[in-house]
């Protein structure tokens, strides 16, 4: 090993450290003194319910974990978007699991919680997953009301997403473990079958308060919206349960009935480790997010056998294209690659830049994926597209557009993990949020930005200077210096992928060992949903 390879392994271990410290205080939720008044009621938390219904030692993911993070702050911020959610096995069956954090605002619902909630509900429906709410909330949170109550991807979106799901035939239960007030009083009652905990749990449109100060009607919450009458008067709910435990219990054994789906049908053999070392990703990749490595290395250590059948392996050298197996799963992999390479030609280019050859390539292998029924996972680092008068000329917006056009049109599942930079419309033809990936994670060097933050602050300063000029003045270079970095720090800020995972624009900031795990569970989800439409690329310029 070298000293750069050294170097480059201390730097990513770092990064991945910070990852793990930052969300061992997220996972506390509210604090320590809330959990265990939480204890205190006879009541588990949103993570603590969740490990105990999911299957010991299988594997699991937690989508949205950084939701939220750094957001809030005038509000007390909001740990994890107030909720926590993951995939994992129930009695072997892989399910979605939805969870609120009583612990953070009493399970309030901030603008963040709506669209996580939201979020965890379109895997659901995509995948056509068993979905699992475990509610716990005091509904809306009220100071923020005018950014979650009234639009289309606001809370009523929630129950619009049950009467959908139902409809499609997801399985969906969902156990009242303590409040649920209010419209989301809905929540339950819109799922397949509703459990609700004795003496902790309560479901009512109205408490005891708001009744009393409505109608007159003075009545305790217990009776008012409990376990006892809802199971035994109104028959809102259909099992109860005595406490937390029977309640996971009850849902263990009702996933544990629900029969077999029809498969998609995406192909899997025998799983197999990678030949090279996994670890080694962390000093391959490189501490400059501006240096250059090979992609390929990064590949072999994802895949097994470290195994990669490159396809056009001569031709558009910018991005990578070809077959490979993840833990068993048939994938086809689409990959910046961060050498510059030399073409036939003579010609240098830049690695990391798609040029209109890699393009052309990236869509023809798309193609291929879709008509062989093969996922595809689509590995970022990304500057953007070339630029000058060189691409123009020779079509570079044309062929990006039919990149783009065959990444939206896809109809088998997508999965994008974010190795490195994610810049610009590279961002959207690497399969970014925005093109819909089944699921989409970040490695802590992620980067995701219009462009990085270096470049950003040249062009914002100049247009100030440029501004400046107008009006007669100018800038020393002290000035200008001061006013590059103050640009720049704050960019920095809004590139990190924290910053992105707190808004949802990323699932997951995942370690680099965990890759073959989200892509793997990833295509098992995908593979309850079978594809219901042919890909057609429309109308595209040739």
């Amino acid at each position: 090993m070298d000293i750069n390879f050294n170097k480059n392994e201390d730097h990513n271990k770092l990064l991945l450290s910070d990852v793990r410290q930052r969300f061992a205080k997220i996972k506390l939720g509210g604090g320590q003194k809330r959990i265990e008044k939480l204890h205190g009621e006879g009541k588990m938390t949103a993570r603590e319910r969740i490990d105990y219904l999911l299957d010991d030692k299988a594997p699991r993911i937690e989508i949205g974990g950084f939701a939220g993070e750094g957001m809030y702050q005038d509000h007390g911020g909001c740990p994890s978007a107030g909720v926590v959610v993951k995939i994992g096995y129930i009695r072997g069956k892989q399910c979605i699991v939805v969870a609120n954090d009583a612990t953070v605002k009493a399970g309030a619902w901030f603008p963040i919680t709506a669209k996580k909630n939201l979020r965890a509900q379109e895997i659901a429906m995509e995948n056509r997953l068993p979905i699992i709410y475990l509610v716990d909330s005091a509904g809306v949170y009220l100071p923020m009301q005018d950014e979650i109550f009234p639009d289309k991807e606001h809370f009523g979106r929630i129950f619009r997403n049950n009467a959908i799901m139902s409809s499609m035939g997801i399985t969906q239960i969902a156990a009242v473990m303590g409040s649920c007030v209010a419209g989301g009083a809905y929540l339950p009652i819109m799922s397949d079958e509703a459990l609700i905990v004795d003496k902790t749990g309560s479901i009512f449109l109205a408490g005891s308060y708001l009744v009393k100060a409505a109608i007159g009607e003075e009545i305790d919450n217990e009776t008012l919206g409990g376990a006892t009458t809802h199971c035994e008067i109104s028959g809102v709910t259909d099992y109860k349960a005595k406490n937390d435990k029977d309640a996971l219990d009850t849902i263990k054994n009702i996933v544990d009935k629900i029969g077999d789906y029809e498969k998609a049908g995406y192909n899997r053999t025998t799983p197999s480790k990678p030949k090279e070392n996994p670890e080694d990703i962390f000093g391959i990749l490189p501490k400059s997010r501006s240096d250059q490595y090979d992609m390929r290395e990064v590949i072999r250590r994802i895949v097994d056998n470290s195994d990669f059948e490159e396809y056009k392996e001569g031709y558009g050298q910018t991005i990578l294209t070809g077959y490979a197996r993840i833990d068993g799963w048939a994938v086809g992999i689409v990959a910046n690659q961060r050498k510059v390479v030399k073409t036939k030609k003579g010609e240098m280019q830049f690695g990391g830049v798609i040029y209109s050859d890699s393009a052309d390539k990236a869509t023809r292998f798309i193609a291929n994926c879709n008509q062989k029924k093969i996922p595809l996972v689509f590995l970022q680092d990304v500057t953007g597209f070339m630029v000058g008068s060189k691409s123009e000329h020779g079509g570079i917006i044309k062929d990006g557009a039919k990149m783009v056009n065959a990444v939206s049109n896809s109809v088998v599942p997508k999965f994008t993990i974010i190795i490195g930079n994610s810049y610009g419309a590279g961002n959207y033809a690497m399969c970014g949020k925005a093109y819909d990936p089944r699921l989409i994670a970040a490695w802590p060097s992620a980067e995701l930005a219009v462009m990085g933050g270096a470049q950003a602050a040249k062009v914002l300063l100049q247009i100030e200077t440029a501004s400046l000029k107008k009006t007669g003045e100018s800038l020393s270079p002290e000035k200008e210096a001061e006013l590059f970095d103050k640009i720049k720090s704050r960019y920095d800020a809004q590139v990190s992928p924290y910053y992105a995972a707190a808004r949802l624009w990323t699932d997951a900031i995942i370690d680099p060992l965990e890759t073959r795990t989200w892509i793997s569970m990833g295509i098992e989800a995908a593979n309850h949903a079978p594809i219901e439409k042919q890909f057609n690329l429309g109308v595209i310029q040739v």
